[in-house]
């Protein structure tokens, strides 16, 4: 079928938007491709047109669960066989998705990707057809984009290995730069490079220079015109959306808070209410705005500075998709942007931590499995980052992901003991008795260390997990995993490499993204402060020339404003004197083990939560968090002259 008329069949579309026959007839052919479309421009119909026309099924990576479900519930709706596997699934819902797959009958199936780093699910993929790769959110794979994940990385490799063909590209941000690195990941030709523009002539873009003190009342009055409600308002940390929400409902707004330090039940109720219209603001860190498909956005507002031009983009981009006018406006203060460097400068490793690191990955042998968690604790080093170092040694061909499992299970009882046994043989009870005697029985759960009752009972680890699942889905037990651990093995000459030249290399890996998201910050800083028309900065970002000289939609074209250069509003920064010298020499004195380097030290004074501070639970001092809004650079240097 050609691809015009089965748009109309299985979609119900009569035409397409701009750009996405162009990728669908290349996807058709055989051809990879990049679609580099703004958020709301329709990108998932660019794999999903040719995934129903082609052979077989579409891998499509996706990293939100919620995003992966509501589009696996939209093809459905269609009569398109898709499914997700997600760690929301049971083991039964889990174990149909791999029968459909083995069988050929699913057109989509829709994963994270972390889940490409297991050998069984690489050995699945190998056994069946697969149609097409496609990957959201691409610019995730480029070390230099504002979203890196190291996850993304590996799926060029798996990609390759596995001879995935064709391969979709997409995403809402990337610059040039980012764009050429996801084509040559993925083998992508210039022609196929498919970019619409980002120009959207609804959106009425503007940057207001406000001080701190002044943003609440800036707001406030703003979101009092019912023009601009449904609103979303961007800020950066979770207590912020807390305050300014609450502010809002007193001045007798309908406004709540949204952030990833409430519970999953509190942000389901709160995206429900607004999606309803129930609450007209939202008031959101970054955790807000992936997915959401509400059309009648009437304005974006950021509260404070984005850490990117990319988030910008992206986060502008849910409003006003009903086509209709909505206000995107930056309430730029330049205090902003020393916390948020701050958080990057937080993040970089120690050369010292690192090294211990590499030490730990390329001396336990062989073939060997560690919990990222516990590497976290040891290091000093977060999670996130944790797995960016081990991906850096995957890619330089050390190491090689074997397996994901977990090290123990709470069960909790369903029915009795003697009930499970009773529907059973002798010696399938024998074998559960023994089982449920070698766990750890607590109040609520019983506890088992999986690889230690195998060990006990001479079974493997294999028959204990497929009966916990057995039991699970027959409604006996309750299974709760935990300890997830991940397994490797050591490739090439991992075991002869020098760990401090390896570590030394990595260290140099971080000091360059560093200064690259410095570079981002500052970007933000000049976009907000420069004159002239705020679109056409924008889009040259993004590598887009304007045809015309202005938009003549922005506050600049409506306005003229501002016709000069704009100072940002912020508070000069107080030197350190001696009464810093004195709460550092202070801490130094207690020769706390979570604070023993002089970045622990400046990380724990700027606010910034490690794993070994939040162990030792040291953000409850009054020192924690002192010198928040001094420069992270600034701190250390005092830190550094300090230290004995």
């Amino acid at each position: 079928m050609e691809p015009t008329p089965a748009l109309q069949t299985h979609f119900g579309h009569t035409h397409f938007r701009p750009g996405q026959e162009e990728v669908v007839r290349a996807l058709l052919e055989g051809e990879s491709a990049l679609a580099l479309f703004p958020t709301g421009a329709g990108k998932s119909l660019c794999y999903q047109l040719p995934a129903v026309l082609l052979e077989g099924t579409a891998l499509v990576i996706s990293p939100l669960i919620a995003l992966m479900k509501d589009q696996v519930d939209a093809l459905r709706a269609r009569g398109i066989a898709a499914a997700r596997l997600d760690s929301s699934l049971t083991a039964e819902e889990t174990q149909r998705v791999y029968a459909d797959l083995r069988e050929g009958t699913l057109k989509l199936l829709y994963v994270a990707p972390e889940r490409l780093s297991g050998e069984a699910f690489l050995d699945r993929l190998r056994r069946v057809k697969i149609s097409m790769l496609a990957i959201d959110e691409a610019h995730c794979i480029s070390e230099w984009g504002h979203n890196f994940r190291p996850e993304y990385l590996r799926l060029a490799r798996v990609a390759e290995e596995l001879k995935l063909q064709p391969v979709l590209a997409l995403t809402a941000t990337a610059t040039p730069d980012v764009a050429r690195d996801i084509c040559k990941a993925f083998g992508i030709p210039p022609q196929r490079h498919v970019q619409t523009s980002f120009r959207r002539k609804n959106l009425h873009l503007r940057v207001t220079p406000c001080a701190a003190e002044e943003r609440l009342e800036v707001l406030t009055r703003r979101l009092g015109n019912a023009k601009v409600r449904p609103a979303v308002v961007y800020v950066t940390f979770q207590k912020t959306a807390e305050e300014v929400a609450a502010h809002l409902s007193k001045a007798g707004l309908s406004a709540r808070a949204y952030h990833a330090g409430m519970s999953s039940e509190e942000r389901d109720a709160t995206q429900e209410a607004f999606m309803s219209g129930a609450c007209g603001i939202i008031v959101a860190t970054i955790a807000f705005g992936m997915g959401i498909d509400k059309a009648d956005i009437r304005s974006v507002i950021h509260f404070n500075l984005p850490k990117t031009l990319e988030n910008y983009q992206q986060e502008i981009g849910r409003a006003g998709r009903d086509g209709q006018p909505a206000l995107c406006e930056l309430l730029a203060c330049a205090d902003d942007a020393i916390p948020l460097e701050n958080f990057t400068l937080g993040d970089t490793p120690s050369s010292d931590a690192v090294e211990a690191l590499v030490r730990r990955m390329l001396g336990s042998g062989e073939e060997f499995d560690v919990s990222r968690y516990d590497l976290s604790q040891e290091t000093d080093i977060r999670p996130l980052v944790v797995e960016t170092v081990i991906t850096y040694l995957e890619l330089d061909g050390l190491l090689r992901p074997t397996r994901t499992f977990y090290e123990s299970v709470q069960v909790g009882f369903l029915k009795t003991e003697t009930e499970i046994l009773a529907g059973f043989n002798e010696e399938r009870s024998r074998f559960l008795r023994g089982l449920f005697g070698a766990g750890r029985r607590g109040s609520r759960y019983l506890t088992l260390e999986i690889d230690a009752a195998g060990r006990k009972l001479g079974e493997s680890r294999e028959r204990i997990v497929k009966a916990l699942t057995w039991l699970e889905e027959t409604g006996a037990i309750t299974q709760k995993p935990a300890g997830l651990r991940h397994g490797y093995r050591l490739c090439g000459d991992a075991a002869s490499r020098e760990p401090a030249m390896v570590a030394a290399h990595l260290t140099g890996l971080f000091a360059r993204r560093e200064e690259r998201d410095s570079q981002r910050l500052s970007q933000i800083l000049d976009f907000a402060s420069q004159p002239g028309c705020i679109t056409r900065r924008l889009l040259g970002y993004f590598g887009e020339t304007l045809k015309e000289e202005n938009c003549g939609h922005c506050h600049y074209c409506r306005t003229g404003q501002p016709v000069e250069q704009m100072q940002l509003p912020a508070k000069p920064v107080v030197p350190l004197g001696d009464s810093a010298a004195r709460d550092i020499r202070a801490l130094m004195a207690e020769r706390l083990p979570s604070l023993a380097t002089p970045r622990q030290v400046t990380r724990f004074l700027c606010g910034l939560a490690s794993p070994a501070t939040s162990r030792a639970k040291l953000s409850r001092r009054p020192e924690f968090g002192r010198y928040g809004s001094t420069p992270f650079r600034i701190v250390l240097a005092k830190v550094e002259g300090c230290w004995e």
